[in-house]
């Protein structure tokens, strides 16, 4: 059993990680990058795979040199045996289309250089753009079938058959059965957990866990880069210029207060304890969310 993980490089929203300029635009530049939240759910979901059935994993992206460090949070996260970068500047801007083109020549290159693959995994959408396009697109370029909103799977190596459930258009109380047939795409959903029912799927996962940590530790090692030249893309279809996409306008990201109205309060000051007693006790009875 072969499997890729696609994921993606984006900026880390949490708190006090963003980087904005005066009008509220993203300084990508000043913000980390970390692998994108939903691509986890899809790296659980290949992990489960190997620890059933065995087999390889890798985890491929598209992006600058610098997401070669988000390829290494996917090797932890996913106990990945290699990783593959596909990086070049005339990969720059690329939309989704353009992007799918590239991944779907990487993927190609993949088989011809490593190995037939038999299932590759994505994140339902991206953290940044949210369009839930590229696994579908890339899919759509490979001419594979692909199970969207997937919770839950198992696979039957001698029929070479997926078996999915997954949520209809994405909602929680409505799920279907459905089987496709191996090489597929897998889009998790964030309903996704993994289980390891057996004593010796538990047994397979720490000790997948131990070697990955060595590997991990010495990621550069397990990389390969292959820039547009090494996947033979005609520029015409992709960065920029192979980017149908037409951005009508961007609106700035609102800028949270820098500082929080906050009224300070001495342990000894009887009449204000008091009062903070009095703003907790009616989210302490009811259960609500606080202030």
């Amino acid at each position: 059993m072969r499997s890729i993980v696609l994921t993606k490089g984006v900026p880390d929203f949490s708190e006090g990680a963003v980087s904005f300029d005066e009008d509220g635009h993203l300084e990508r530049g000043k913000t980390p990058t970390v692998m994108n939240p939903n691509d986890g759910f899809a790296a659980e979901a290949a992990l489960q795979t190997r620890v059933r059935h065995g087999g390889h994993v890798s985890a491929m992206s598209m992006g600058p040199p610098g997401y070669a460090e988000v390829l290494e949070e996917a090797m932890e996260s996913v106990y990945a045996d290699d990783s593959y970068l596909l990086s070049d500047r005339e990969l720059a801007a690329s939309d989704t289309w353009a992007t799918a083109i590239t991944l779907s020549a990487g993927l190609e290159k993949y088989q011809e250089e490593v190995g037939e693959i038999d299932l590759v995994f994505a994140g339902f959408k991206s953290a940044d753009g949210e369009t839930g396009q590229t696994g579908p697109q890339t899919s759509w370029a490979l001419d594979w079938p692909i199970v969207t909103h997937v919770i839950a799977l198992d696979i039957d190596p001698d029929e070479r058959l997926l078996r999915a459930k997954r949520l209809v258009e994405g909602d929680v109380d409505e799920i279907e059965t459905v089987e496709a047939p191996l090489p597929c795409f897998v889009v998790t959903d964030p309903e996704f957990e993994p289980t390891y029912r057996k004593a010796s799927h538990r047994l397979s996962h720490k000790r997948l866990r131990s070697e990955t940590q060595g590997r991990a530790s010495d990621h550069e090692e397990h990389l390969t880069t292959w820039s547009q030249e090494d996947l033979n893309l005609d520029p015409e279809y992709i960065g920029l210029d192979g980017s149908p996409t037409i951005v009508s306008s961007v609106d700035p990201i609102p800028k949270a207060p820098s500082e929080r109205e906050a009224t300070m309060i001495e342990f000894d000051d009887d009449d204000g304890m008091g009062q903070v007693l009095g703003e907790m006790q009616p989210f302490a009875a009811s259960g609500g969310d606080g202030p």
